[in-house]
């Protein structure tokens, strides 16, 4: 496999600048790779065996150490859950487990954590997740259950102050009106016909909301956020919210919907025979996946249609909410905690999606977890994966390095002007729309 140009073919369409902050952050680390590259990861995985006989259910699609992280839900109680569903989809229920294992083995290796201790560490997580299953019962993670780093998560979460939490990503602009920081790494200048499109679509939102002034939009930016996401059309807007004063503005966090890729590859031949429902439309199906396996929802979290393209709109959640690797914010005791965490997470949320639209029921699930025999097969298929990450991971900085790779802006337009859509890289193409601003 070309790397360079699978890369590229599967990015087509996305905003050049964005994207090229997204092509500088996967070099020179294959655990960002791996973050930046779900689509590679799925197109690794054999269509056999443990991957198409497992058990179906709604799948996170994209599950990876940092896709867990804290967030206030409807009722603002802070809750920590799987948090990312761009690529969900109906999935035999071991493809979330071996990305989510092989993210472990990728990330355990950048952080110099020796084999064997990464081995052992898969293993705590895989036997949490199938004792989880075998119980039948799912579970949630909350502020009074959690401690390690998931406790310091919450407990920031609740102790975060809103004016200083608004306070860091705006500024004073003319006149002494308040709008968003443009120069933190997180946000860039949006265009006009972005911040006109942005307006035209809060006014038609907010006239069909039980209170309208909440949505007043103060202003908009382009959001940077994320890895695989980034340079797909994304928007953070400033929000009125409960008053005029900074402490009662809120902000949101709107991003356009793509199809998950995941979905495309189990449609491959040889693949498991999963029908995927017939979503309304890409919006429909992540919101609804998202729905179904959270303990509780994202505040503001809705499916929209904005400029006659599926987006999705939810409260904004900082990157710092988000679980990290780091053993400067953990002890090794604390680490193997949150790993076990982890690994109930994924056995609840697949528990509490059971039984809807194809999905495994509960006994099902429970029969899979009592069920051992698979457990090898799967650490040794996240070994495996883990290598061919860092094989890709590799190669990618190879075309980095050998100039085959854009890394600024008028490099990538320049590259897409001058070279069409190859024939791999067609149903890529095909996850943008031609209407996507940049």
């Amino acid at each position: 496999m070309d790397i360079a140009r699978a890369v590229l073919d599967h990015n087509r369409h996305r905003d050049p600048e964005r994207l090229a902050l997204k092509l500088r952050k996967m070099r020179g680390d294959a655990f960002v790779f791996l973050r930046g590259t779900a689509h590679l990861f799925h197109a690794r995985v054999p269509l056999e065996g443990l991957f198409t006989s497992a058990p179906p259910v709604w799948a996170c699609g994209d599950l990876h150490l940092e896709n867990f992280g804290s967030y206030k839900a409807d009722d603002r109680q802070a809750q920590f859950d799987i948090n990312d569903f761009d690529e969900a989809a109906l999935a035999p229920a071991s493809w979330d487990l071996l990305r989510l294992l092989t993210s472990l083995r990728v990330g355990s290796a950048g952080l110099g954590i020796k084999a064997k201790a990464a081995d052992d560490l898969c293993g705590a997580l895989l036997g949490a997740y199938a004792a989880a299953l075998a119980a039948g019962k799912a579970g949630w993670i909350d502020r009074d259950t959690a401690d390690g780093q998931i406790g310091r998560l919450l407990a920031d979460l609740r102790e975060r102050k809103r004016a200083d939490y608004i306070g860091k990503r705006t500024e004073a602009g003319r006149k002494g009106a308040l709008r968003l920081r443009t120069d933190t790494g997180k946000a860039l200048p949006a265009s006009e016909a972005q911040r006109a499109a942005v307006r035209r679509f809060m006014a038609g939102y907010a006239a069909n909301q039980p209170a309208p002034r909440f949505f007043d939009l103060i202003d908009v930016a382009r959001r940077v956020a994320g890895t695989g996401s980034l340079g797909i059309e994304r928007y953070v807007l400033l929000v009125r919210g409960k008053g005029e004063a900074v402490e009662q503005h809120y902000l949101l966090d709107l991003k356009q919907a793509l199809p998950s890729s995941l979905a495309e590859r189990l449609a491959a031949r040889g693949g498991p025979a999963l029908a995927q429902p017939a979503w309304p439309d890409e919006a429909a199906r992540v919101v609804g996946v998202m729905r179904r396996m959270q303990a509780a929802s994202m505040a503001f979290l809705e499916a929209v249609d904005f400029e006659g393209r599926p987006f999705v709109l939810r409260g904004l959640q900082p990157a710092e909410d988000r679980v990290t690797l780091d053993r400067k914010a953990q002890t090794a005791d604390e680490l193997r905690a949150t790993l076990v965490t982890l690994g109930r997470l994924l056995a609840w949320a697949q528990l509490r999606s059971g039984g809807r639209q194809g999905s495994a029921c509960a006994d099902t699930l429970i029969a899979w977890g009592e069920d051992a025999s698979w457990h090898d097969g799967m650490l040794d298929a996240s070994a495996l994966l883990a290598e061919q990450v860092r094989e890709d991971s590799a190669a990618y900085d190879a075309a980095c390095k050998d100039g085959r790779m854009p890394l600024d802006a008028e490099g990538v337009a320049a590259h897409y002007a001058s070279s069409p859509a190859s024939a791999s890289g067609s149903a890529a193409s095909s996850r943008a729309s031609s209407k996507s601003s940049s």
